[in-house]
């Protein structure tokens, strides 16, 4: 059973399973049913937080349930609760769990001295904050901790991606290339001279690791990413090459002025994941790039931004990136420029 089947990585995931010979119950809220997935495949709707629910469909028992949309101690102790009817797990966590030894976080990044310095790359052994439900970072926390603690019970895969890509997201980072090219932007400002670095997860890879781990039940925690992160400026070149417009970037040596040069890759230090374990426990292979993934990305989010604005689109985006789109403070700055 896969759990949140309607979002980025469970549509993908649920393709993958299908495939490989599973017999899949795509659960969602809305119950609703991917073009790309075999007929076969079975459509429930489902409240993630209703326990008797989840109860019911699992029924009797299933080899395996995949949570896309699992969150705290809450949600682990409701897995847990069914380990007698469970034969195995995967569940998405995420790569904001990693402190790096010194407090430092990415709920600290915006806080005087609180910019993470992590290792590079980041093997799954690094330090994480601590287990709580004060934010999404110590919500996953908690929720690995406590499935991890029942090893015993119900075997359980933790994934851990950066910033996912793809189809169906409610925070596609892209948009700030594409809209920028559909409304006509034809100059660009990107902080840290374009270097900056938070590794790619395309939703097809982690649907692969989804599909390598459920045929290799164990208790485990794998970064979740893509083979090569690509740089912010490489990735807005290469969606310029998919709508095929050409963009002058200047490129700021420091950080963003104001609202000026940010993007959602916009880190001063760069935030690279370890994939060897991931390559040496389960044989994982990307089965995307970066560039092949980013075509259907992008129709995607032209097709969605048809006909509304783009805070009415993705709201989850716009909350969490308010001056994505701040056209006047831009000319303001490139009129201020000395020529």
């Amino acid at each position: 059973m896969v759990i949140g089947a309607g979002g980025q990585i469970g549509r993908p995931a649920v393709e993958a399973l299908a495939r490989d010979g599973w017999q899949v119950t795509a659960a969602s809220r809305g119950g609703g049913r991917d073009g790309n997935w075999p007929g076969e495949v079975r459509t429930r709707r489902l409240d993630r937080e209703d326990d008797a629910a989840l109860g019911a469909l699992i029924g009797d028992g299933c080899d395996l349930v995949v949570d896309m949309v699992a969150y705290g101690a809450r949600h682990a102790r409701q897995l847990t609760g069914l380990a007698d009817r469970i034969g195995a797990a995967v569940v998405v966590s995420t790569v904001s769990v990693y402190e790096d030894g010194k407090g430092r976080g990415f709920d600290t990044m915006g806080e005087p001295g609180g910019l993470p310095r992590y290792p590079v790359p980041i093997a799954e052994d690094q330090v994480t904050v601590p287990p709580g439900d004060a934010t999404y970072s110590t919500g996953k926390v908690a929720l690995e901790r406590e499935l991890l603690s029942a090893a015993d019970r119900l075997p359980t895969t933790v994934l851990r991606p950066g910033a996912i890509h793809g189809p169906y997201s409610p925070l596609p980072r892209e948009l700030y290339f594409v809209k920028r090219n559909l409304d006509g932007r034809r100059r660009r400002v990107l902080a840290f001279r374009g270097e900056s670095l938070f590794h790619t997860s395309a939703a097809r890879n982690i649907a692969e690791l989804i599909r390598l781990a459920a045929a290799r039940p164990g208790s485990r925690v794998l970064n979740a990413c893509d083979p090569l992160p690509p740089a912010v400026s490489e990735i807005g070149a290469a969606v310029d090459a998919v709508m095929g417009v050409k963009t002058q970037t200047v490129l700021l040596d420091g950080p963003a002025q104001g609202s000026v040069g940010g993007s959602p890759w916009s880190v001063e230090l760069p935030v690279v994941c370890d994939m060897s374990a991931a390559q040496r426990e389960l044989g994982y292979r990307p089965v995307v790039s970066y560039p092949e993934s980013l075509p259907e990305t992008v129709e995607w989010l032209v097709h969605r931004l048809s006909g509304q604005d783009w805070r009415e689109a993705f709201p989850t985006l716009a909350r969490a990136y308010p001056d994505l789109f701040d056209y006047a403070a831009e000319d303001a700055w490139f009129a201020a420029r000395p020529a």
